[in-house]
């Protein structure tokens, strides 16, 4: 997916934190992403649940799951998202998202900051290996980035403050 190429509003930021929402609804954990020309691959492992035995006892079965995102997948999720969170984004409703929306958001925000070309990343027990094109003054090369569980924790922790405060009704500045 074109990233930059879209909407102005979308960035990394906002996609990934989108997708995030839905894996979270999922209950996806140790995920794989991979950026297509049209949007995103998605894998990661799930708990089915299905009824057996004869005292009809609830046992959960892992399995991947694979999941494809298009361009206007990704725009419905973005559009869900901003109604669910309304247009101030409060800190109670940081708090309430679940880790890979937050999580999501934050590797967006860091990736936003380096524009890449192209995205690949798998995570596992909360620690992310991200693999981007970029591009710079001798050309294009892919760069390999470790986030360890405490650095996407310590990322999640200082997002809260990356926000610019949004304007009051009077013009004013409250915090967001």
């Amino acid at each position: 997916m074109r990233i930059y190429d879209g909407s102005p509003r979308q960035d990394f930021e906002e996609v990934l934190r989108s997708i995030g929402a839905i894996l979270d609804k999922r209950t996806m954990r140790e995920i794989l992403l991979i950026e297509l020309p049209d949007g995103f691959v998605v894998q990661g492992l799930v708990t089915d649940q299905e009824l057996s035995g004869a005292r009809s006892e609830v046992l959960g079965r892992e399995q991947k799951l694979s999941l494809s995102f298009v361009e206007d997948d990704i725009a419905r999720f973005m559009e869900e998202g901003l109604a669910r969170r309304g247009t101030a984004q409060s800190a109670p409703e940081w708090e309430l998202a679940g880790y890979y929306e937050r999580a999501m958001r934050v590797l967006g925000k860091y990736l936003d900051e380096h524009r890449p070309r192209d995205v690949f990343f798998f995570e596992q027990s909360g620690a992310f290996v991200v693999r981007i094109l970029a591009s710079g003054s001798t050309g294009s090369a892919h760069q390999l980035i470790e986030f360890t569980r405490e650095d996407i924790d310590d990322m999640i922790a200082r997002a809260p403050t990356y926000r610019a405060p949004a304007a009051g009704a009077d013009g004013t500045s409250t915090p967001g």
